[in-house]
Parts: structure tokens; sequence; C-alpha cells
């Protein structure tokens, strides 16, 4: 029986678990294993009646590497998919390497205590995974994550070299709220206000948050600004695709967000230096977490689109070339099949078709890869037959 250990249970989780038991022919089996197990069971109860997975759920600290080696003991999974915090990556490729499982997430590394993610610390686990013979699958979101598979898909297909790449992200949705954050407010905001930075000629070049804005239209959204921002991976991908000069990430953010984050910022409740309140310690980001909407209940009230994709220039048989990869998701279609908008749905999605990936034997080696190291052809099948349909323009407008 092949098996899924899925830890987390928030609004990713809940998408890759409903993708799962969609395809219950390769997810045989399924634990949802989160620190709140009652959540866990709500949706086992809510799925199982119409699926031929068999769900499991487990109560575990993702913090605690003992806790999680004797989860994976118990329930023997094929590959562990990590959708708990970014925080957490590190003890659960301990414990994945403890039991020899393969593990899959979505999201690099982040020190709880400074803004700054980077694959430094997970790339250092290389060796000891090759070892021991198992596959760490990095960053199989859309951004991480499909924007690497569209990469080389690119490089595979219509390049001999990849010059330029921009990724950009386009959230066309509107939830009504005056200010709310799509996925986890702690990751958004401190994703948003840390300076930007891009890839050139092989150097990091930091901005201001902020700084660089540019005007775009979308193809199912229309114009939107976009603003420049740090991305993890413009670090994978500077090192993985031939012939890079320079890579960019932008994200499009509506005034009255940018309004509200400003004078939050400017009150410090951006801040991630804990305060003292009353006698208690607390940090200002996550009290602020605490009180704006969580994500999870943003379905049911957004409307409209998102466009992801990446804008690639290079060269095919000595010619200049041009070619934007994207695709265009609806956050009430979203929304009807599997209870959540389409920031979720498309990190959700990814998450689900990289494991089976792994579970499948069709991406197979020993060792820590990003997503852009593998054959990306079975992945690009997989979005066109999982709700994530992409589309090319072989004569985009560019970004200046």
């Amino acid at each position: 029986m092949k098996k899924c250990m899925i830890i987390g249970c928030g609004g990713v989780a809940s998408v890759a678990i409903h993708k799962c038991c969609q395809n219950s022919e390769v997810f045989e089996g399924i634990m949802i294993a989160s620190r709140t197990k009652s959540k866990c069971d709500a949706l086992k109860e809510k799925l199982q009646p119409t699926t031929k997975t068999v769900i499991e759920t487990a109560q575990v600290n993702a913090d605690n590497v003992g806790e999680l080696v004797a989860l994976i003991n118990s329930y023997k999974p094929d590959v562990v998919l990590n959708l708990a915090l970014p925080y957490q990556d590190l003890t659960i490729m301990d414990a994945c390497l403890a039991t020899k499982t393969h593990y899959v997430d979505t999201a690099n590394y982040e020190p709880l205590d400074t803004a700054k993610f980077e694959y430094k610390w997970q790339w250092a686990y290389r060796e000891r995974f090759e070892q021991a013979g198992i596959t760490a699958l990095l960053g199989s979101g859309f951004d991480p994550g499909v924007t690497g598979v569209f990469s080389a898909y690119a490089m595979k297909h219509h390049f001999d070299e990849i010059n330029y790449i921009d990724i950009l992200d386009c959230n066309g949705g509107d939830h009504g709220y005056p200010f709310a954050t799509n996925f986890n407010p702690e990751i958004n905001i401190r994703e948003v206000s840390a300076k930007g930075s891009y890839i050139e000629d092989g150097k990091w070049i930091e901005t201001e948050p902020m700084e660089i804005k540019r005007v775009y239209n979308f193809k199912g959204v229309g114009e939107k600004d976009m603003y420049l921002l740090h991305h993890e991976e413009l670090e994978s991908l500077a090192l993985n695709i031939k012939g890079i000069k320079r890579i960019r990430f932008f994200m499009t953010f509506g005034q009255s967000y940018l309004t509200h984050l400003k004078c939050l910022e400017n009150v410090g409740m951006t801040s991630i230096e804990p305060i003292m309140y009353e006698g208690k310690e607390i940090v200002p980001l996550q009290f602020l977490k605490a009180v704006l909407p969580d994500p999870a209940t943003l379905g049911p009230r957004t409307v409209g689109k998102t466009n992801i994709g990446c804008i690639f220039r290079g060269k095919k048989d000595g010619k200049d070339k041009n070619y934007y990869l994207y695709n265009i998701c609806d956050h009430q279609e979203c929304y009807k099949e599997v209870g959540s908008q389409a920031i979720s749905y498309t990190t959700g999605v990814p998450a689900m078709i990289g494991a089976m990936m792994i579970m499948t034997g069709k991406w197979n080696k020993a060792g820590v890869y990003n997503i852009e190291e593998f054959d990306p052809d079975p992945f690009m099948d997989a979005l066109n037959k999982w709700g994530l349909p992409w589309e090319e323009d072989f004569n985009p407008v560019l970004v200046d």
C-alpha cells in the first residue's frame, strides 16, 4: 500500500489532502498529522466517504524530532509531505533522515528570529540524504515550485540558453476586507516588508522594500501594479538554469493593502522583535496575525483570478527568443471544488504532484534537489490533469 504522511492541516494542506483523495490510485493511504488533531479529524470525516484513500490522523509537534520519528516509524509512509511552517523544515528533514523516508516541501527553511529565507540550511543536507538513499524535493508549491518546473520545461523544449527570467505573480482576487493576507500573515508580511532583491550577473542586488514597481496587463485579470520582491526560487534557478544573466520576481499588490501595511509598519506591528506587554513577552507580528482574518476563511468571499507565470528570454539555434508560460486560476472555481481560495489551491495541487512524482518513482534521485533539477514533462502533464492547466505565449509583452 502506497502511503503519504502529510504534516500540517492549514489551507494549503487541506487542498493537497483533497487532491490526494481524488488521486487514490497513487495515494492509497494518507495520514494527516498536525498539532491540532481535531482539525485533522474534521477533514477525515468530511473526505473519507468520498474516496478510496484510507485516511488516518495523528497529533504531532513538528518542532520535536523524536515525536516525528516515532510517528513516521509507526505509519511507515513512502514519503513525508511537509505542509507545516517553514520554521519546521529542518526538524522534519532530520526525522526523514532518521527513518530513511523521502521528503517533500513547498517553502524553504526560515529561522524564526530573522526574516531570511535561503537554501543553505537545506542544501547542507545533500550528502546525508544521498548516503541514506532518499530524496528531498524542495519547493514543490507554485512559486517556488511550478515556476521551477516551467523554467526546466522552457530550457528542455524551447531554449539552448535562458538569459532572463521574470517571474510574475498576480492575484486579482478581492475578498472584501480592507486588509487581509491570502496565506499565513506572519510569512506574508515578513516577505513583503523585507528588502527586495534580484540576481544580475551572478550577484544579488538589494532594493528597498517595494522600491521597484512595474505595471503589467495580465490575461484574465487586467492591468495591475506589481513590485519587485526577494523570492527564494531566484537562488536555485540562478544555479540550475543555463545562461542566466538576470532573474527577478514581481508580485501584485493593491493600494489598500500597501497603505494598511505601511501604517502597521510605522506603528511597529510588523516587527518580529519581542516586546513586553502586561508582564508577558509578545511578538507584534504574531499578535497581528491573531487579529487578522484567517486566510482559510477567505475562500467563500474571494472573487476573481490569479495569473502566475514566467517570462523567459534567451537563445535557440543562435536566435533571440521570448516565451511566457503561465497559469490562470479562478478563486470561486477552487472554492467550489475543494473549499479554498486560489492561493492555497495553486500551492496545494503542486504539493500533491511533487509527492506523486516521488511515490511513483518518476522522480528518483537520492539527495536534496530543487524542483527544476528533475524532468519537467511528467509534472507538466500532471498540472493539466489535476487542475492547474498552463498556457503559452510566444510573443509576450516584456517587463522593462
